[in-house]
C-alpha cells in the first residue's frame, strides 16, 4: 500500500484571530474576492469553535507535463533562458514571461480545467536524458493546521518557491516540508538518490515534499519569493498546529508527489538544479475563483479525502465538487 502523509496534527483549542491590516511586504500585493475573505471567517464557522476531528482534509490536483525549458517567471521574470531547465506541470502555456493574467487566458494539463495555475521544478536528468513524469502527477492541497475549517483559498497570483537549489543535503532534511526524500523501492528518507533502487518495472524514483500554508495576508510575492509564505508551528501547550502571528492566514498547504520513470543505476543520475538535496518546486496561483472555493469549501473544510473532482470514495454521501468533466455544476454562482 502507498505510503501517504499529513502534516503534523492534533486537536485545536482556539483558531487565533487573524490581524485586521497588514503592510505590503512584497512586490505585489493581493486583491479581489479571495484576498478579502482571507481575513475573515467563513460563512458559518464560529471563530473559537473546536472542529470535530477528520484525518483527512484534502484534495488532488492532478496535472501532468505540459513542456520543459529554462524559464523561471518567479526568480527570472522577463529574462528567457536565464533559469536551469525547469519541467512545468498544469499551465501550458508558462513561460518566462507569465503573469496572472497570461496564464488565465492559458490551456492546462490538469484534470480540472479551472486549474491554470504553473507548477514547475527542477528537471531531472539520467546522463544527458531527460526524465520526465509519466501521466497526471498527484499534488495534493491539505490543511497544514489543526483547524482545517479555517483553511483559505488561494488569491489570484499568489506565487512563491518551496526549497532551495543552493541548500545543502542538511538544509534538505532538515526542511520543514520533508515527508520522506527520495524514495525508490523499499528505500524511502534519502537525502541522495537511492543507490539500491529495484531494477522493475513497477518501481519509480519518487520526492515529496510540502509547502508553506501561512500567508502574511497581503502579498502576492516577496524579494526572496519565501518570505511572504511560512510553515504552521505548534501552538504552546498544545499540539495543535496554527499559523503564525505574522503569517496568520491558513491557505491549502500544497504538497508535491512526483513520479519519474527510472530506476536500477542511478549513479548518472543528477537534477537540472544541481545535486539530488537541490531539488525544489515552484507554484503560480491561476485557479479558476469559483472552482478553487469549491474544493477547499467542500473537501478541506468538509474534512474529506478528495480525488480531483472534490469526491472522497469513502464518503460517497457526500457528493463531488464537480462534475464529471472537473468542472463546476451548472449554476453555481462565481465569487
Amino acid at each position: 500500500m502507498a505510503r501517504r502523509s499529513t502534516y503534523r496534527s492534533g486537536t485545536l483549542l482556539v483558531v487565533a484571530l487573524l490581524l485586521a491590516a497588514l503592510g505590503a511586504t512584497g512586490t505585489a500585493t493581493a486583491s479581489g474576492p479571495h484576498a478579502a475573505a482571507a481575513t475573515g471567517t467563513r460563512a458559518g464557522t464560529a471563530a473559537a469553535a473546536q472542529p470535530p476531528h477528520r484525518y483527512f482534509h484534502e484534495f488532488q490536483a492532478n496535472c501532468a507535463v505540459s513542456h520543459t525549458g529554462p524559464d523561471d517567471p518567479i526568480v527570472f521574470p522577463g529574462q528567457p533562458g536565464a533559469s536551469h531547465n525547469h519541467t512545468f506541470m498544469g499551465n501550458n502555456t508558462t513561460d518566462a514571461d507569465s503573469t496572472a493574467a497570461s496564464l488565465d487566458a492559458g490551456g492546462t494539463t490538469c484534470k480540472a480545467p479551472g486549474d491554470k495555475s504553473a507548477y514547475w521544478m527542477p528537471t531531472l536528468f539520467d546522463g544527458d536524458r531527460p526524465i520526465l513524469p509519466v501521466g497526471p502527477q498527484t499534488i495534493y492541497y491539505k490543511a497544514g493546521v489543526t483547524d482545517y475549517t479555517s483553511v483559505r483559498p488561494f488569491p489570484k497570483g499568489l506565487r512563491f518557491v518551496v526549497g532551495s537549489p543552493a541548500q545543502s543535503p542538511q538544509d534538505f532534511r532538515d526542511h520543514p516540508g520533508y515527508v520522506e526524500g527520495w524514495e525508490c523501492g523499499d528505500s524511502y528518507f534519502n537525502t541522495e538518490f537511492p543507490t539500491d533502487c529495484p531494477d522493475r518495472a513497477d518501481v519509480q524514483l519518487n520526492i515529496r515534499l510540502q509547502a508553506p500554508s501561512c500567508w502574511d495576508g497581503s502579498s502576492l510575492d516577496s524579494a526572496d519569493h519565501r518570505s511572504h509564505m511560512a510553515y504552521p508551528v505548534v501552538k504552546e501547550g498544545t499540539n495543535d498546529n496554527v499559523c503564525p502571528a505574522g503569517h496568520p492566514v491558513a491557505l491549502p498547504m500544497i504538497e508535491f508527489k512526483m513520479a519519474f520513470p527510472v530506476n536500477g543505476d542511478l549513479s548518472a543520475a543528477r537534477l537540472a538544479s544541481g545535486p539530488s538535496y537541490s531539488f525544489h518546486y515552484d507554484f503560480f496561483n491561476a485557479w479558476d475563483d469559483a472552482t478553487l472555493d469549491a474544493l477547499v469549501d467542500h473537501c478541506i473544510v468538509g474534512g474529506l479525502q478528495c480525488d480531483a473532482r472534490g469526491y472522497d470514495q469513502t464518503h460517497p454521501e457526500e457528493g463531488a465538487a464537480l462534475n464529471e468533466d472537473y468542472e463546476l455544476p451548472a449554476g453555481v454562482a462565481t465569487p
